[in-house]
């Protein structure tokens, strides 16, 4: 009979320790980080933030089973447009504890990956991360850092140029706002552009904003006699749009620009990856390293969806009249 219970007690035992350790896992909270460049923390906050990436990123997390205040702590935090404080607010998060540390660009994964080679860190908008050194290979990352590409490849630059041409046939000067550095003008991005300029008759000049001075940008373009303006879909750019796209209503210049938030903010049109759309989907690289997989082991995703977003109200403004043509291939037109 001694036999018998013990035997019972072992089986019950072996029957009890997965659910036990189910239960654990169940009940464990983790707690993940989340970066964003320039906008105020108050627009990232509650269940529904104002911040259309963040509330992205929420929802995803939400769908995959991760609600705040049960099984998830979010940590939010903006550098607020002082780039100098990325290192800061990654190494608070370190201390933490952070589980995972979510992060637009390219800028912050690099300050994150100079302080830890342990947490886990999901880029949700990488631009060159082989050429950043952030990965080995885009199919085998190899280290703590993966995630989600926001530009595919020089060679969309230059498809951006063609349809900013069709869209203003009788234009031939055109100024290129970005610097000269890195994948802007003397880049490969920039190349391409400029190829595509030699190739459809456009003369394209250089309008620097060093130091973020974007108004002296535009006086630049001004003297070269521009007639339209293609935004370079450099982080800074992105990170200023509000300021650009004010500029350039002033100006009343015809802009192009990579993603359509700038076009929200009354850019005329943006041919590029939906930005929001990739932080939803940098939720599910989340739900996986929770769940055990190595960052190493996630290969980076590349963009294969590109969307074209065009601003009629801005292009009745500026008097033009867009081609129904490309009017009928558009994705979006805000009215």
């Amino acid at each position: 009979m001694r036999l018998i219970g013990l035997v019972v007690v072992l089986a019950l035992g072996l029957t009890l320790a997965p659910l036990a350790a189910g239960a654990q896992q169940a009940g464990k909270v983790h707690r993940v980080g989340l970066i964003v460049t320039t906008s105020p923390v108050s627009e990232m906050t509650g269940s529904e933030p104002v911040h259309p990436s963040v509330r992205a990123f929420v929802q995803g997390l939400r769908a995959l089973g991760y609600v705040e205040g049960q099984n998830l702590i979010l940590e939010r935090r903006s550098a607020e447009g002082r780039f100098e404080r990325f290192g800061d607010i990654v190494t608070e998060l370190v201390s933490l504890k952070t589980d995972v540390i979510v992060a637009p660009g390219d800028l912050i994964p690099r300050a994150a990956r100079a302080i830890t080679t342990t947490v886990p860190i999901v880029m949700a908008t990488a631009e060159d991360p082989v050429g950043a050194g952030l990965v080995q290979s885009l199919a085998r990352p190899g280290g703590n850092v993966t995630g989600l590409m926001l530009i595919v490849g020089p060679e969309i630059e230059g498809k951006r140029l063609e349809i900013f041409r069709e869209a203003l046939p009788g234009v031939s000067r055109v100024a290129y706002l970005g610097s000269k550095q890195e994948k802007d003008w003397e880049g490969p991005w920039g190349q391409s552009v400029r190829t595509a300029a030699r190739a459809l008759g456009v003369t394209l000049v250089l309008s620097e904003f060093p130091s973020r001075q974007y108004a002296d940008a535009f006086a630049q373009l001004t003297r070269a006699r521009a007639e339209a303006v293609f935004i370079s879909p450099s982080l800074l750019a992105f990170a200023d749009r509000a300021l650009v796209a004010e500029l350039a209503t002033r100006a009343r210049m015809p802009t192009m620009f990579a993603y359509r938030q700038q076009v929200e903010l009354g850019g005329l049109m943006s041919y590029g990856v939906n930005v929001v759309d990739n932080f939803r989907r940098a939720a599910s690289f989340v739900d996986r390293i929770l769940k055990g997989t190595k960052p190493a082991d996630l290969p980076v995703e590349r963009p294969t969806k590109f969307e074209l977003v065009i601003n009629l109200k801005t292009a009745k403004a500026l008097g033009l009249k867009i081609p129904q043509s490309l009017l009928g291939r558009a994705d979006q037109i805000i009215e």
